[in-house]
């Protein structure tokens, strides 16, 4: 009867965007009883991020329910010798739970790396619309932070928060905890109060927000930032990182970014990521040769076309107005993207396209330049004001991504 076995490929792979599990791994099954279907070739079994296993109906389905409970099996063969003999796929393991989520950029990059977004907190409306679009099995929550309380909230191994950064910006006034939207962070601090209080502190409190929180007033606001976190008992460690350095996107974006480890061990092991050469150049994300939408693009009856053709003159820049100047960025990044980009104006970069035509660079194009998947979904009823000042108020994914594999590594490392 052994003789007789059949071999497919089993590919395991899990729904969290972008994480394969294992993929290419050979086992044997019986052949079916003489009433049943031909045996498939290859078979795939999706790994929920919870480490619930399901077929893929798809492909399975078709060759009768005896396959599927064996694929079950192979599937959790597999799993535990990843799980505690080779410990290879550790990520899925844990729980992410993210305030002030925005539009999901640091869950993507999180999710990147294998970590499951358990629930978010989201209180503006159009973000949450954007967010429900690309994060459809997570549970996002649209209220006000201040109503939010951990009893209501599942365990969660990871907590991330991008709180409003606006307080602390020198684009902004710069009141920091004056500021309403700057004592934000205090509902952060409250939140792990109550998981310290429940005994469930997350492992990892993960924060970002613009560079100046570092040296507003004179250091003593982020003192006192890092000072919270210590009193709960986490190990705090910090950096600045520019994303066109550390990220591999073309835009200058310098941030702030704060990882929490509840455990001094975990906190020793964690490196903070290398600066990386910069090879995806804005040639390959900005779209120099292609029509776009005419409303995108400046046309000679606008009383301030005479100043851009004057100025604007380098196909592969990126230009920006000031009011009554234009400033070319000739690093060969874009500069920092900002929320002001949804308030109209000319607070959106601008390029020369390869017609000679002056524009304004697109939403999509926005989101790329953070660092966004292409397929990245935005909602069609969404007017692009609402979705430039998502893009500047979002996060570079890839340094989040290349943060989170850090965090992920320190934990697990031995």
């Amino acid at each position: 009867m052994l003789s007789k076995w059949k071999r497919i490929e089993v590919v395991i792979t899990s729904r969290t965007r972008n994480a394969v599990v294992c993929k290419g791994s050979w086992v044997r099954i019986p052949p079916l009883p003489p009433d049943k279907k031909r045996s498939p070739k290859k078979a795939s079994i999706h790994i929920e991020p919870s480490i619930r296993l399901t077929a893929n109906l798809n492909t399975v389905y078709n060759y009768s329910f005896y396959h599927i409970k064996i694929f079950v099996k192979i599937a959790i063969l597999l799993l535990y010798n990843m799980l505690y003999l080779n410990r290879r796929f550790y990520m899925s393991r844990y729980k992410l739970g993210s305030l002030f989520a925005g539009i999901g950029g640091i869950d993507l990059g999180f999710e990147k790396a294998g970590v499951s977004t358990i629930w978010a907190n989201e209180i503006d409306q159009y973000c949450a619309k954007t967010y429900r679009a690309n994060h459809k099995s997570t549970k996002l929550i649209v209220d006000d932070i201040n109503n939010l309380h951990s009893k209501d909230l599942e365990n969660i191994d990871i907590l991330t928060g991008g709180f409003p950064c606006q307080p602390f910006s020198i684009a902004g006034y710069r009141k920091g905890f004056e500021d309403d939207r700057g004592n934000l962070f205090f509902q952060i601090i409250r939140l792990l109060k109550e998981f310290k209080k429940e005994n469930r502190l997350p492992k990892v409190v993960f924060l970002e927000n613009v560079k100046n929180l570092y040296s507003h007033n004179n250091g003593k606001t982020f003192k006192l930032v890092k000072e919270e976190l210590v009193n709960l008992g986490y190990h705090v460690t910090e950096k600045i990182l520019n994303t066109c350095e550390y990220g591999n996107i073309p835009q200058n974006r310098e941030r702030l970014y704060v990882v929490a480890f509840l455990y001094k061990k975990d906190k020793d092991k964690f490196v903070w990521p290398n600066k990386i050469p910069l090879t995806n150049t804005l040639n390959k994300i900005i779209d120099w040769d292609s029509d776009v939408d005419q409303k995108y693009y400046y046309s000679v009856q606008m009383k301030c076309y005479p100043l851009l053709i004057e100025n604007i003159k380098n196909k592969n820049s990126i230009y920006q107005f000031r009011r009554v100047y234009i400033r070319e960025n000739k690093s060969g990044v874009c500069p920092t993207l900002t929320a002001n980009m949804g308030m109209g104006g000319h607070n959106v970069p601008l390029i020369m396209d390869s017609k000679n035509r002056i524009r304004k660079i697109t939403p999509r194009e926005c989101l790329l330049l953070q660092g966004f998947p292409k397929d990245f979904i935005i909602p069609k009823d969404l007017c692009d004001s609402r979705v430039y000042k998502q893009a500047g108020n979002s996060v570079s994914v890839e340094i989040i991504y290349r943060i989170a594999k850090e965090i992920l590594r320190a934990l697990n490392e031995e």
